[in-house]
């Protein structure tokens, strides 16, 4: 039942942090919102420290490098899917970015041993097709027009690596606790901020009063999300657990379509539809 409960708040964090992240990507583009993301979740998160202390002897050089190698993939996902919102429809990326859930699933069962029922199997099924109809232009499949939005592919980019990232989250996560496989990642900072120094991005300030807000209720909503998630597994299992945090695009989707009003055309609504029908499904299964 703990698994569930953090589970949901994560939903919770998820379904609304983006939503922030994306007003904040819009003004500031992409890398800044996720630099000032990680800051921001760094400065607080250090905070609670001295309650985990205890839980660092079981530190090996394994976890390090595991941890190292996370810092990495799971930057990339967030700088991507704050991307997509920019350049793209926030509903449409959201809602595809949020399917790493079924990947997470596929993954887990395969290298982590998890169980995969026959209804979710379906359920994964009904995300894919959906995501068929959501990002691909089917009435042409020429190269410049087989994508139906120009944040798909950020998209798609951030849905295998956070499904990649969640399936390998689990081993630190019960290793060395929910607090330190959370914390130490967040260090992604300063990598990120190397390589836009590298790459000659500039580093913006959120400014404004809206804008300020919404960054900070960013990093305030994904990071509970994030601690919370890291709980969840390490009480439960990997592929009951992500589908039903994973199913946030739900919130998510309303959200964003108040807040941005993105227009969608037919087959993208069809395609997020079926897409949703299938988080959902896959949560519900998992769950039961």
């Amino acid at each position: 039942m703990q698994a569930i409960i953090f589970a949901l708040i994560a939903f919770i964090g998820w379904g609304t942090g983006d939503v922030f992240g994306g007003i904040v990507s819009r003004k500031i583009g992409g890398y800044s919102s996720t630099f000032w993301l990680y800051a921001y979740s760094l400065f607080v998160s250090s905070l609670f420290i001295p309650f985990a202390i205890g839980q660092l002897h079981n530190v090996t050089l394994n976890v390090v490098l595991l941890l190292f190698f996370l810092n990495i993939i799971g930057t990339i996902p967030v700088i991507s899917l704050y991307e997509g919102i920019r350049v793209g429809n926030a509903s449409l990326v959201g809602t595809i970015a949020g399917a790493f859930a079924a990947i997470t699933v596929i993954l887990s069962t395969v290298f982590l041993g998890d169980s995969l029922s026959l209804p979710q199997a379906f359920s994964i099924i009904i995300i894919f097709i959906g995501l068929v109809l959501s990002s691909l232009n089917l009435k042409t499949f020429k190269a410049k027009q087989l994508f139906s939005d120009k944040g798909v592919p950020y998209a798609l980019l951030a849905m295998v690596l956070w499904g990649v990232y969640f399936t390998l989250l689990r081993i630190p996560s019960r290793q060395i606790g929910w607090f330190w496989s959370s914390y130490l990642t967040i260090f992604a900072v300063i990598p990120l901020y190397i390589f836009m120094k590298i790459r000659k991005i500039a580093l913006k300030f959120p400014r404004g009063k809206n804008v300020i807000t919404s960054s900070l209720l960013n990093s305030l909503m994904l990071s509970v999300a994030y601690y919370a998630y890291n709980f969840s597994i390490t009480k439960g299992q990997t592929a009951i657990v992500t589908p039903i945090a994973g199913s946030y695009p739900v919130l998510f989707v309303l959200v964003a379509h108040v807040v941005f009003k993105d227009p969608l055309k037919k087959q993208q609504i069809l395609g997020i539809v079926v897409n949703l029908v299938g988080i959902v499904l896959l949560a519900v299964f998992s769950s039961g």
